[in-house]
């Protein structure tokens, strides 16, 4: 008899952690960086690896640090809204190539254009990992003062952009002695 529960019994209880782990969204997950300083990295840049890109970059305005790799399909649709915002706004894009080779970033940053500022070349994904980067793309929004505000997991999107990440950033830029608050008054996701 206990043969013949015990299997129903274990299904039942997987099929209840499947269905819980169904209703989660991995966009919502909350990093653990927020309110805090974004971390130190200093990596040779991408277009110039005579030149390194360090968190200094993001001291003194708010700016989006953008982990990708041409590898990323779904970057690939993020592409042309990261171009349109670098275009139609000032806000300075960083870029974090993840686990990328050189060439073929330079041959989607050449075919595509290029949004960033500068982007750090985090080959061995080690910055990545101290920033929490989990796939690409992911985007973080840092402060005027070198704190991470907010992380999107997935490919930006306008609803993203006008629902959460422009009104923090210009939140951000109205307030510019944020304080630790800041983030957690920003729109829902």
């Amino acid at each position: 008899m206990l043969r013949a529960i015990l299997p129903l019994a274990i299904f039942a209880v997987l099929s209840v952690f499947l269905y819980i782990g169904l209703q989660l969204d991995p966009n919502e997950k909350e990093s653990t960086l927020i309110d805090k300083a974004a971390p130190a990295f200093n990596a040779p840049q991408l277009e110039d690896s005579t030149k390194v890109l360090n968190e200094q970059a993001f001291q003194g305005k708010v700016s989006l640090f953008n982990a990708w790799a041409s590898w990323c399909v779904t970057c690939r649709y993020e592409h042309p809204l990261l171009m349109q915002l670098a275009q139609q706004t000032d806000i300075p894009i960083y870029g974090l190539n993840y686990k990328d080779k050189a060439a073929d970033a330079l041959k989607v940053l050449q075919r595509q254009g290029n949004p960033y500022i500068a982007n750090a070349f985090d080959q061995n994904g080690r910055i990545g990992m101290d920033w929490g980067v989990i796939g690409t793309p992911e985007t973080f929004v840092v402060d005027q003062n070198g704190v991470v505000r907010y992380k999107h997991v997935g490919p930006l999107t306008v609803e993203v952009l006008q629902e959460t990440v422009l009104p923090l950033i210009k939140r951000l830029r109205e307030t510019p002695n944020a304080n630790a608050n800041a983030a957690n008054d920003q729109p829902p996701a």
